[in-house]
């Protein structure tokens, strides 16, 4: 199997024992190496930003690049070979097991060349770090966490069953939130197609008997003329405007913008709270179970977390333990990001020593009321949509229809 060198560039923060503050680009294999590279100086990593990659062209890159990895087929993968590592084998014996099984060819690719690089005495956890795109942080760290602790086996274990709890959450919100985007999807449909073929004819009548029309009817006869006249420009615009708007969440105005949203909107903002909660707590329950120190479980949640104002919380939550005070101080600061529980369940924790397992209970409590809220959803949007609907046609009969009366009246 071809061998594929692989290096990335991170763009460092760091601060000092002394507080004196300092940025470097670093070369390493992943962000787990880099936080304990500095962390060994005795400095703390303030920022880390990802910045490039150094990948040598083969035939394997281009390999590499097709086909797509689920959730799923890397759950069953971690799994799998946490069963097989709890049965005595190697684990190069395992990924080849799970190399012949494997149906997808991108994943079949990227084990043969898992495989490849432990025969030549890598670690498994320098392996997966070659591929960023396709194994997270927080995967990487726990492996790496196994192999130093010799519980590799339960390491995946753990992250396998964080993964699936992850995905089946992901995909309860996707769900619930598919019925009103069909909803509003069809509602713009229509609407365009009223435009293009229901307002011209009405406008000619309208022409014909030179009727004095409001305001609100120009505004929609003006759109029809323009969605009728300029239709492939109107097409090519709408797309351009997602387009824009897609390249604007990248960036971190718009990320912070986006961010800001999700927590605010009513109908959201309870199901985002408890599963950036729910994110957090399970994330350092795993790290810490697996051994990882609460520093670095920190640093690798506030990674995982995805969301800018967390990402914050779990900074200071950094700082303030690098320095000796408790875990649970940050969270408590900050209500409006994470719940009274969250802090009062850490403060416990700690003061028993059963953080790992008060997190594992507070991350299941949070999932559990996630669940139950995005099987409601629905019924709440529901409502929502109905006055959403009748406003739109409102606006659209009175626009069209109302005119039609009025000359109605005067004939």
């Amino acid at each position: 199997m071809f061998h594929i060198p692989y290096r990335m560039n991170f763009k460092v923060t760091a601060i000092t024992k002394d507080g004196d503050t300092y940025q470097e680009t670093v070369e390493a294999p992943d962000r787990f190496t880099v936080y304990r590279d500095i962390r060994a100086r005795g400095d703390r990593v303030l920022e880390l930003e990802e910045k490039s990659f150094k990948r040598f062209f083969s035939l394997t890159v281009l390999l590499d690049s097709f086909g797509t990895i689920s959730t799923d087929e890397k759950v069953i993968l971690t799994r799998n070979i946490a069963a097989m590592l709890e049965a005595g084998l190697t684990i190069s014996r395992a990924l080849s097991v799970m190399e012949r099984q494997s149906r997808n060819t991108r994943l079949k690719f990227i084990i043969g060349a898992l495989i490849a690089e432990v025969k030549r005495g890598g670690t498994f956890s320098g392996a997966l770090a070659k591929y960023p795109r396709v194994f997270s942080t927080l995967l990487m760290a726990m492996v790496r966490a196994g192999e130093e602790s010799g519980k590799l086996a339960e390491s995946l274990r753990v992250v396998s069953f964080q993964m699936e709890h992850a995905a089946n959450l992901a995909k309860k919100i996707r769900g619930a939130l598919i019925y009103p985007s069909i909803v509003l999807m069809a509602m713009i449909i229509i609407g365009i197609l009223m435009l293009i073929y229901v307002v011209p004819t009405l406008t000619q009548t309208f022409q014909e008997l030179h009727a004095d029309l409001p305001v609100m009817t120009q505004v929609v006869i003006t759109v029809s003329n323009f969605l009728v006249a300029h239709s492939l420009l109107s097409i090519l615009g709408i797309f351009l405007a997602l387009a824009l708007f897609v390249m604007s969440l990248r960036t971190k105005r718009g990320k912070r913008v986006f961010d800001w949203v999700i927590i605010h909107i009513p109908v959201i903002k309870n199901i985002a709270i408890e599963t950036y909660s729910a994110r957090t707590t399970r994330t350092l329950s795993s790290l810490l179970a697996s051994g990882v120190d609460v520093v670095l479980s920190l640093a690798i949640a506030r990674d995982v977390v995805g969301n800018i104002y967390y990402q914050k919380v779990l900074s200071e939550a950094e700082n303030s333990v690098t320095k000796g005070g408790p875990l649970s101080e940050s969270f408590s600061k900050h209500t409006g990001l994470y719940p009274p529980l969250v802090s009062e369940m850490i403060a416990v924790g700690e003061e028993t020593g059963r953080l790992s397992d008060l997190l594992k209970e507070t991350a299941r409590f949070y999932e559990e009321a996630v669940e139950r809220q995005t099987k409601d959803l629905s019924t709440i949007i529901e409502p929502i949509l109905m006055v959403v609907i009748g406003a739109a046609v409102g606006f659209f009969a009175l626009a069209m229809i109302a005119p039609i009366y009025s000359l109605s009246d005067s004939l």
